[in-house]
């Protein structure tokens, strides 16, 4: 086996080889000796080519080895790594070189980095190894456009494109496995056109025979319209009618003449007195289906039989002679037409599969398109469901188009757009089973002459440092501008798409550098000066997550992902997953699929942020219950819910040889049963309730339900363990559950579309009183029950549901911190609200959770649907959260005086609602949660009337409320941390990013965050202060990125200690990616500090890669930014992620922790720590000026004397004054010591004077 260094130079030798870069070269011994600093798997030269990608690391060394295999990686992390990378490296998380770890590893450009436990010598096990790549320069270059193809259309008065390509070919020989890579597109695209449609009549064709020889009949003669398009038609009757054989006819008896049996009494059919149809039918899974109607085609709606229990039916009189169509017809199935069988011994039969019948759901939705006067637009729209369905209808603003004048069926085309047809769009499809509409489309038609983008910047507030006061205003604030982030109306290079390719946004056009005059300092700006309709940024969306057990957070380890049929990833070994969505996702259903089949299926329809944010959801499932014995040929009683000392919500009755196999076949042994009950009693199930508890009615809009309880059913052949169906299931509800009486006559039971995450009705409920006992009751008593009926098929999640119309919306902002400030509102904070339902008598204590809503705060909040009730404020309580990036915010207190100013909510409302926060009546308790009454306003009460919650019709306002308007409150708990960019841009919003030299994210795709580990020793807590400078790009050298201010945190295991992980600008490619900069980093500790101590590796690293900055002052570190991501050995945490909040939660994480797969929120100060300094508290050496006129004031009072004195004669004799201003807090102390010390030295030499 060759060994690591000799694998590493063969494959550095072939991707020099392929590259067309080996030099050959005389090495001197002492050049041979020298160590490598990175343990690169290539010593080919590396000049042009790209940065290195992120650290990965998808394998831990478990089982058999650590196994980092490029094609997993390219799994997880897309197109981040290059289709043939040139060099590879490789350390262990403890950032020790693979060539160091005297472990046996293996590499491969093409397969990437493996290490085997069994090959190890002395038993030893593989290290946790994580690797990068490296791609090769390419020097490549566009050959000239070829000519225009053909029109993409044919069709008539239609508009296609015509293409036109080029080749990138390479400057330089290359083999013909790398491809080369050119900047630009390989093809262009432009609009063309055809003739319009033409529709002529063709001549008439001969008469037909008549119809009949006597009696009266008709002939026909036909002609045919030529058109060259459907959309078009011939004026006039293809077809004209003639009577003829008006004779009178003899009394004839039937014509009809039949090989097999006779005629019908009508004579449309043959009948066979001795045959018999024998019928088969089942369902896809093999059940089979009882009742189903059978109708012949010719006479559909007579009804012939019916199947019975076992899915079968005899028709007799079909003749065997010639096949028959059979129509069969059952409720909630979608009806077959099957033609019969029949064989030489006169016996037909046929054998039928029914489909579940499916309402439509929308696959495609309209999207938001914005157009000039005059333009022309594309509104597409798709459904499926079973059967497929075949109507569609748009409508403008709540108004149905008329088919005929705008001619549409799926999408809809508007031409010669007028400002009058802007406004809201949405297609509504229908088939037997039921209708949907589609999300609505904002079409916005820009008028002659009306810019497209408002060039003049809006008013955008950036926060200064805390020591950063204006003089003259002292305002802590800076209005830097910025553009309003809406679309506008761009060129397009075809506008008859579905979805536009390219987005158009108002954007920076051009900014100008300021300097803001902070009194003892300046600090530089980009401000925003012209606005213009640009390209939008695209952001990449992204969903990530944990998906833990609900008893005890167990992870769901490999679970499958998958969005409606197709797998889309797997859950990793702590149950994380992220998931990025196509921008024209509008309903994010996925389903989570535990391979052990130990935990339910879990459906979930989750929240994202369009405008790029990294949504963080934590998602709970529910363990199965454990299978018991059941005898499938006796009646068996399974309980529905489990709470101590509570009697079960309900029953589930399955009658005697109720279970099938696949095949149809009746089960009759030892039934594996399971059923999983989500007990709504239990407020901790609600967050593995599976789908949103959503219905759509039958106008096709999608309703909440309130849920009574959710189970799943699992059965299975003891033998086997083949999944058994089971018909004819009864579902029994206990009334005196049900506190709301109303709710009673309208209870249903569902079943949940996995595909969908919507729930489908099953069947109704009706009455029934019955006397129970002998399952874990005491004793017998007579109850009343609410009895539903169902069969166990290819869906086995059922929910016990009511339709609730008594809604209402509660608005929610979410802060940066407990000050409330406006100006400092959070986007992408996931808001969630679960409904409790109350004890009997509607007191204030809730009992259990009815519903749950989540949804994502925006620049104005958020509005959550919740149920709510004017007769009685209590009858619906709320629990309200709110999650950003899997951090927990806080609520506003309510104890230990509700301060109406701190909630948000004004009197007398707020004690109608009964707010309470999670620790109002316990202190011990956690802060993230509130409890509110949810009582729907009365609008005749001018208090009522301006929120938090409004009326369901006035969603409106609610979302466009000002932010005066009452409301509910959380924030975020981040005291002593500022971040301040010469170039603004909002973390929240990708769209907000600026391509500019000075910017702190270069790339809008890809954000790198880099964190420094200070350590601090002393009594308190410190503020520290990153610096960051341009260090090496010619356009930024010296130039500010941004300032980073943090407290440190204490560590609670240490005494004296604190530690502070505080953000820096990372090296690497600006914007325009031409050139790397090496940032300029200065770390100071703002007080009576001392530097004592530096990272060794991060010297070593620094010194080995210069320029090396200067380190004179002890009280400060500078240094330029390492290229590398280096670990935590170094004291430094870098993590590169599409969205930069998460990057900086990961490293921040990483940093508390002190190591570099970890996560913490403690901080740990004795380990991956960078710098460490001694911040004493400064010692008071001599009396205050208070103290010494308490101990001798006639003393003192003659010292102050002398001293004002003095100091009015130094100023006369002094011809100016020299002022110097110091910007932090500890250079005005020195000053002041300085001053009070010459003092006292020029007091001392006049005793000496006088003396």
């Amino acid at each position: 086996m060759l060994g690591l260094n000799q694998v590493a130079l063969l494959l550095s030798f072939l991707a020099s080889v392929a590259l067309g870069q080996v030099s050959v070269r005389t090495r001197s011994p002492s050049d041979r000796s020298r160590r490598v600093a990175l343990n690169t798997f290539t010593e080919t030269q590396t000049t042009g080519v790209t940065e290195w990608t992120s650290w990965f690391n998808i394998d831990h060394p478990g089982g058999n080895g650590d196994y980092e295999r490029l094609e997993a990686i390219r799994f997880y992390y897309r197109e981040r790594v290059c289709a043939r990378p040139s060099a590879m490296e490789a350390r262990t998380t403890d950032w020790v070189a693979a060539a160091d770890t005297g472990e046996v590893v293996h590499s491969s450009l093409e397969k990437g980095f493996w290490c085997i436990n069994k090959e190890q010598p002395h038993g030893r096990i593989c290290s946790n190894y994580h690797v990068r790549f490296q791609c090769p320069p390419v020097q490549s270059y566009w050959t000239d456009w070829s000519e225009w193809g053909i029109c993409s259309t044919t069709v008539c008065n239609d508009v296609g494109i015509q293409v036109r390509q080029r080749k990138c070919v390479s400057a330089q020989p290359m083999p013909l496995l790398l491809v080369p890579a050119c900047q630009g597109h390989h093809s262009e695209r432009r609009e063309c056109s055809t003739p319009p449609c033409t529709a002529k009549w063709g001549p008439w064709g001969r008469w037909g025979r008549c119809s009949v020889t006597c009696g009266g009949g008709r002939r026909i003669r036909r002609r045919t319209c030529v058109r060259t398009s459907a959309t078009v038609q011939c004026t006039g009757r293809p077809v004209e009618i003639q009577k003829c054989g008006k004779s009178p006819c003899p009394a004839v008896k039937c014509q009809r003449v039949c090989t097999e049996g006779r005629p019908s009494e009508d004579c449309s059919r043959c009948v066979c007195e001795g045959h018999v149809l024998h019928g088969d039918v089942h369902t896809v899974t093999g059940v089979p289906v009882a009742g189903a109607w059978v109708a012949l085609a010719s006479h559909p709606k007579i009804i012939r039989t019916r199947t019975d229990a076992k899915g079968q039916f005899r028709l007799t009189g079909v003749c065997s002679a010639s096949s028959t169509l059979i129509i069969i017809r059952k409720e909630k199935f979608v009806p077959i037409t099957v033609s019969t069988s029949s064989n030489t011994t006169g016996l037909s039969w046929l054998r039928a599969v029914l489909r579940s019948a499916e309402k439509p759901y929308i696959v495609k939705h309209p999207e938001d398109k914005i157009r000039y006067e005059g333009g022309r637009v594309l509104l597409c729209c798709k459904a499926t469901g079973s059967p497929t369905p075949d109507k569609y209808y748009w409508y403008h603003n709540g108004s149905l188009l008329n088919s005929k004048v705008y001619k549409y069926e799926e999408d809809l085309v508007l031409r010669d757009l007028k400002p009058e047809q802007s406004g809201q769009y949405y297609c509504k499809t229908s088939n037997e089973i039921g209708s949907i509409k589609s999300a609505p489309a904002l079409l916005t038609v820009i008028a002659k002459g009306t810019p497209a983008c408002n060039s003049t910047p809006e008013s955008h507030l950036i926060r200064l440092p805390m020591d950063c006061v204006q003089p003259g205003t002292n305002s802590k604030n800076y209005n830097a501008g910025r553009c309003h982030h809406n679309k506008c109306a761009g060129s397009l290079d075809f506008d008859m798409r579905c979805r536009d390719e390219t987005g158009f946004c108002c954007g920076v056009q051009s900014m100008e550098s300021r300097i803001i005059d902070c009194g003892s300092y300046s600090l530089p700006i980009r401000a925003v000066t012209q606005c213009s309709c640009q390209k939008c940024v695209q952001p990449t969306v992204l969903v990530r997550g944990r998906v833990v057990t609900a008893d005890n957070d167990e992870p769901l380890r490999f679970g499958h992902i998958y969005i409606g049929k197709e797998r889309v990833g797997t859950t990793g070994y702590q149950g994380g997953f992220t998931l990025q969505i196509t921008p024209d996702t509008q309903r994010l259903v996925v389903n989570f699929v535990d391979p052990t089949q130990k935990l339910l299926d879990t459906p979930k329809v989750f929240i994202f942020d369009k405008k790029g944010g990294s949504i963080y959801h934590d998602v709970k499932v529910m363990r199965k219950q454990t299978p018991i014995d059941i005898n499938a040929a006796e009646t068996n009683y399974i309980d529905l819910g489990e709470i101590k000392e509570e009697d079960p919500i309900g029953q589930l009755v399955i009658p005697p040889n109720s279970f099938h196999k696949n095949n149809g076949e009746i089960y009759e042994g030892t039934v594996k049963a399971s059923v999983t009950f989500i007990d709504p009693r239990n407020i901790t199930t609600a967050a593995a309730a599976p789908g949103d508890l959503n219905f759509v009615d039958d106008e096709g809009d999608m309703l909440p339900l309130r849920t009574y309880g959710m189970f799943s059913v699992d059965f299975r052949d003891e033998t086997n363990k083949e999944i058994l169906g089971a018909g004819a299931v009864q579902v029994l509800l206990d009334t005196q559950h049900v506190k709301m009486q109303e709710h009673i006559p309208k209870m249903k039971l569902w079943s949940l579309n996995p595909d969908t995450g919507l729930w489908e009705e099953e069947s109704d409920f009706s009455y029934s009183t019955t006397t129970t006992g002998g399952h874990g009751r005491s004793k017998r008593e007579e109850r009343t029950f609410l009895i539903g009926n169902m069969e166990i098929r290819e869906r086995r999640l059922f929910n016990l549901d009511v339709p609730e119309n008594r809604r209402c919306y509660v608005k929610v902002r979410a802060y940066m911190s407990d000050k409330f400030l406006s100006s400092e509102q959070l986007e992408g904070v996931v808001i969630s609200l679960i409904n409790l339902e109350p004890k009997p008598g509607y007191s204030s204590n809730p009992r259990a959770w009815g519903r749950f809503d989540s949804v994502i705060t925006g620049s104005n909040g958020a509005c959550l649907p919740a149920f709510c009730d004017a007769q009685r404020p209590d009858a619906y309580t709320a629990y309200v959260t709110a999650m950003m990036g899997g951090e927990e915010l806080e609520a506003a207190p309510s104890s230990p005086k509700m301060n109406p100013n701190i909630i948000g909510v004004s009197q007398p409302y707020l004690d109608k609602i009964d707010y309470q926060r999670s620790d109002h009546d316990d202190p011990a308790l956690k802060k993230t949660a509130f409890r509110i009454n949810l009582a729907k306003p009365n609008q005749n009460n001018l208090d009522e009337t301006n929120g938090p919650i409004y009326p369901y019709q006035n969603l409106i306002a609610c979302e466009n409320s000002p932010v005066d308007a009452n409301h509910f409150r959380f924030f975020r708990v981040e005291k002593d941390k500022y971040e301040y960019n010469v170039v603004p841009f909002e973390e929240n919003d990708l769209t907000t990013w600026t391509g500019d030299y000075l910017s702190w994210w270069p790339n809008p795709q890809e954000f790198r965050a880099c964190f420094i580990k200070i350590k601090i020793r002393g009594q308190k807590e410190v503020m520290v202060r990153s610096k960051n400078l341009g260090g090496t790009h010619p356009e930024t050298k010296d130039k500010l990125y941004g300032i980073r201010d943090i407290r440190s945190t204490r560590d609670m295991r240490e005494a004296n200690t604190s530690a502070a992980c505080v953000e820096f600008k990372c090296s690497g490619m600006l914007f325009d990616q031409a050139q790397v900069d090496r940032s300029l980093i200065s770390i100071l500790p703002q007080g009576n500090c001392r530097r004592i101590n530096t990272n060794s590796l991060l010297q070593e690293y620094l010194i080995k890669h210069p320029p090396v900055a200067q380190n004179n002052d002890s009280h400060a570190f500078t240094m330029l930014s390492p290229v590398d991501p280096l670990g935590h050995n170094y004291g430094i945490y870098t993590v590169t992620d599409q969205n930069p909040r998460v990057a900086k939660e990961i490293a921040i994480g990483r940093c508390f922790d002190g190591t570099s797969d970890g996560f913490s929120r403690e901080m740990k100060s004795d380990s991956g720590v960078a710098l460490t300094f001694s911040c004493p508290e400064r010692k008071i050496n001599r009396e205050s000026l208070f103290q010494r006129l308490q101990t001798n004031p006639g003393q003192t009072l003659s010292q102050m004397a002398r001293d004002m004195r003095e100091q009015e004669g130094l100023q006369v004799q002094r011809s100016s004054t020299q002022v110097v201003a110091y910007p932090s807090e500890q250079q005005g102390r020195t000053q002041s010591r300085r001053a009070s010390s010459t003092t006292r030295r020029r007091a001392s030499m006049r005793t000496q004077q006088i003396q």
